[in-house]
Formats: structure tokens, C-alpha cells, sequence
């Protein structure tokens, strides 16, 4: 089968479940211009995923709007280094259940059946490409270079300014009753550098895993991480192919980390089910998974050890790092070593309160701290941080007053991890989050104009049958 025939077969499979039926929402009308019914920040899978989604439910006067230019959304392109996705190939994602838009159809289209026997694990670039007809193939409605700088909601008005900016950026802000912040792995809160790092060394000498390499800096260069999670030797990887003369990698673990969690959620119910956990349960869950951490895949670590300048210390924490003669001198409880470079995988915080986009509201933002007291044996600052979102990802506020400022904003990224679990955070989640968020979204327009839907319910005098009785007699 050629792409053209599958681009055939999605839309006749869309056209059997009537697909693209009319619009049911309410439209709303503002002297300032249009008023969507949903705006979607970020053109990544999860927001390409949720745009279908809503379309599917006859929500179609959304937009989906991204910073990156067009095809460069979310991290393949940009700072994901791994060569290959670590989620097995035969997990279903944004499809939402419909074969034809599954990855394996689209790589059977290219490569045939044969082809999908012999992959063992999906290629990144691959994906991204994917994604990339996805988007093409659905239609889907998306604005790219267009960065959301500030959230400001109209106070009782139920909507909700979008300050945007860019070169794809309209010229006024976006209007919009709902938000959904599909912002991704970073949308949550920020990139961590410790201050050991940030504060004392210059930021030529370090970067975030997040951040750009250029390949032409590394060349020769004797190169530090610090980081034993799997992005560390993605990166030690990216950095030895090219032509990095040493790479040394820093764990302040005495041993790698051996078990994967998410395998085992996969498989037994926890990530569709999570959401129906109380809430000692979810806490204890994401403090179990924080600390076992994501270790690396076996043929990712086995290339990084197969490379002559590759080095791995274990139990070696960074107590001092410092410049010396231009380079960043590190010490750990093994000696002091002298490095060109460091590359920092030491992961994100989540917090709504480090996102500039909700400045105006994140103070009314109820975190998992205000609303339930972890044993202190499994107690951390960085879960309690976390939003405290309902089983559809909305904010819930801290007190009353905040109710009506934060209703309609969606929070499907990182920061839903405690609350509805390996969802926006995993792809081996979104089969079952995505469902759920448009459900809320729906849910929600839905009852906020419920009057005016059930009196033209009840006002509904439409004749439909016309049969009479006695029927007249037909005469010949």
C-alpha cells in the first residue's frame, strides 16, 4: 500500500464514523474578535492528538497553536537525542483507535508488512515524519511560530486573553473559552541546572540536555555529564559521534538503575486506571517512580560503553564545580577532574509558578501540597509542587475566588504527572489521557451554556411526522 492509498483509507474509515459532523457548541461573540471555543498550546503529539480528538466530537472551532516553525514541534528535532523511541513499537497513541492512522500503518505504507516485522524500535526521525503526515492527513487547524507569552482570563466573562507573539502571531490577542497547555515534558514548569553549576560557572561552559549542541564544539573536546538517567547517554552518545575525545559520565548512584516502572505500568492497568486511585495512592505510585528513575536502554547504553572515550563514574556526586584556566574543574568524592565542556541531564522541576504564561493565576493554583500531607518517609518538596488537577487535567483552585478565574484551563503536560500519572508525560499513556481530556473539555462547554441548551431543548417544535389519520383515500 502507497501513502496516497492510506491517505485514501484514513478518510474513507473517518467518513464511516461520520467524521467531521456540524459544530454543537454555542458559538460566542466578543467586541474584540473571534472567540475559540478551544485554544491548544502545542503542535506536538499530545496537542495534534487532542485537536483530533475534539474534532472527532464535533468540536471544530479550535486552534492549535506552537512556537517552532512548521514540522519542528516538540523534541525530536530539536533536543531529543536518542536514536530510537524507548516505548515499544507496537504501543497505540494518538490513533485513537483508528487503524489507519496507527505509526505501523504509516510505516507499512512506506516499508510493507516485511518492513514492520524487521524494526525493532521506532527511529525519532521517523516519528517526528509521522507525526508530521498525522497533522497533514487530519487536516488538523495549526498556527505555528506563534509563542504564548500570557495567560490573562476575563474575570466572569469565562474567557480568556492569550497574549501571543511571532512571526506567525496575529497582531491581537487570541480569544479563547478553553485552554489546554499540551506543552510537553517542559511545559510544566523549567529545565533544572543546579546552582553548583549555574551560579559559578560561565554558560559557555555548560549546557541543559534541553538545550542546542553544536556538533562543531564537541569535536575533540573532553566533555562531562552529570546525569545517569537514559537522556545522559543519549547524550553521551550524541556527543561521541561527534568527535567528542572523551565522554565522561556522572552518577551519584553507587548502581545504574535497573527497572523501568513504566514497563510494568503498561501492562497492568495502572496508567488507564491511575486516575481512579485516592490520592495516598497516587502520591506513594509517583514517589515509587521518581525514585527507581528511567534507566537507559540496553542498546543505547551498550553503544556509549562500546565508544574508546567513553567513562563511567558511579557514586561519584559533584561536590564542587569551579573555572579553572577556562575549563570547568569538578570534584567528586573520586578526585577532581578537568573538563572543556559539561552537559547537564539533570532533569526539570515542576511548578506552575516558574511559568511565565501563568503569572496572573498561578498563585491561584492549588498544588499538591496544599491538599494532601504525605508520611514523611515518602514526603518530597518536588511532587508537592505539582498542580493538583482534576482526572480531567483542569486547575483547581485554592480558594473560591480563584474558581471562576482558572476555569477552563487544562494543564496536559509534566505537571500532570501526580495527578493523572503516566498520561501527557508518556506515550504509552495517551491512548487513554487523550479520551479523557477531550471528554473534560466537551464536558465542560457543554455545561457552562446548559441553560440555553435545555430551553432550546424544551422550546425544540420542529415537526417531524406528518402521518395523518384517517389517510386520505387516494382516488384513482
Amino acid at each position: 500500500m502507497s501513502l496516497e492509498a492510506l491517505n485514501e483509507r484514513v478518510y474513507t474509515d473517518l467518513s464511516y464514523l461520520a467524521y467531521g459532523g456540524p459544530n454543537w457548541v454555542r458559538p460566542r461573540r466578543h467586541p474584540e474578535g473571534h472567540v475559540y471555543d478551544v485554544v491548544i498550546v502545542g503542535g506536538g503529539q499530545s496537542g495534534l492528538g487532542i485537536a483530533f480528538g475534539l474534532l472527532r466530537e464535533r468540536v471544530s472551532n479550535i486552534l492549535v497553536i506552537d512556537e517552532n516553525p512548521e514540522g519542528l514541534e516538540g523534541p525530536w528535532e530539536t533536543y531529543a537525542r536518542m536514536r530510537t523511541l524507548r516505548t515499544p513499537k507496537h504501543l497505540t497513541s494518538i490513533d485513537l483507535g483508528i487503524p489507519s492512522l496507527t505509526f505501523r500503518s504509516w510505516w507499512e505504507a512506506r516499508f510493507g508488512p516485511a518492513g514492520w516485522e524487521s524494526l525493532d524500535k521506532i527511529p525519532r526521525g521517523e516519528w517526528m515524519n509521522y507525526l508530521r503526515w498525522y497533522r497533514e492527513v487530519l487536516k488538523l487547524p495549526v498556527l505555528n511560530e506563534t509563542k504564548l507569552k500570557l495567560i490573562e482570563p476575563e474575570a466572569g466573562e469565562g474567557l480568556h486573553r492569550l497574549h501571543v507573539e511571532g512571526n506567525g502571531a496575529p497582531s491581537t490577542p487570541l480569544l479563547a473559552r478553553k485552554v489546554v497547555l499540551a506543552t510537553g515534558i517542559q511545559g510544566g514548569g523549567e529545565w533544572h541546572v543546579p546552582p553548583l553549576i549555574q551560579d559559578r560557572l560561565p554558560s559557555r561552559l555548560y549546557a541543559h540536555t534541553s538545550g542546542p549542541l553544536e556538533i562543531e564544539s564537541l569535536k575533540g573536546r573532553k566533555i562531562a555529564i552529570l546525569g545517569g538517567g537514559a537522556s545522559a547517554f543519549d547524550n553521551a552518545n550524541f556527543a561521541l559521534s561527534a568527535g567528542a575525545a572523551e565522554v565522561h559520565v556522572f552518577v551519584r548512584r553507587k548502581e545504574l538503575p535497573r527497572i523501568n516502572p513504566i514497563r510494568q505500568m503498561e501492562g497492568s492497568g495502572m496508567i488507564e486506571r491511575f486516575p481512579s486511585l485516592a490520592d495516598a495512592e497516587k502520591y506513594a505510585v509517583m514517589a515509587h517512580f521518581f525514585k527507581h528513575n528511567q534507566p537507559p536502554t540496553n542498546d543505547t547504553y551498550d553503544r556509549a560503553a562500546s565508544w574508546p572515550g567513553f567513562r563511567l563514574h558511579l557514586g561519584s556526586p559533584w561536590l564542587d564545580v569551579e573555572e579553572k584556566g577556562g575549563q570547568a574543574s569538578v570534584t567528586t568524592p573520586q578526585g577532581r577532574f578537568d573538563f572543556d565542556f559539561l552537559i547537564v541531564s539533570t532533569g526539570l522541576l515542576t511548578d506552575p509558578g516558574l511559568r511565565p504564561e501563568l503569572k496572573l493565576v498561578e498563585s491561584r493554583i492549588a498544588r499538591w501540597g496544599d491538599r494532601y500531607e504525605a508520611p514523611k518517609e515518602i514526603a518530597s518538596p518536588v511532587l508537592d509542587a505539582h498542580p493538583y488537577l482534576t482526572p480531567g487535567f483542569a486547575f483547581t483552585s485554592r480558594d473560591e475566588e480563584g474558581e471562576s478565574l482558572l476555569h477552563g484551563l487544562f494543564a496536559f503536560n509534566y505537571g500532570a504527572m501526580i495527578s493523572c500519572g503516566l498520561s501527557a508525560s508518556a506515550l504509552s499513556g495517551m491512548k487513554y489521557a487523550i479520551p479523557k481530556i477531550v471528554s473534560a473539555v466537551a464536558d465542560q462547554l457543554f455545561l457552562d451554556d446548559k441553560e440555553d441548551i435545555l430551553d432550546d431543548y424544551y422550546n425544540y417544535a420542529d415537526i417531524e411526522f406528518t402521518g395523518e389519520w384517517p389517510k386520505a383515500k387516494i382516488r384513482s
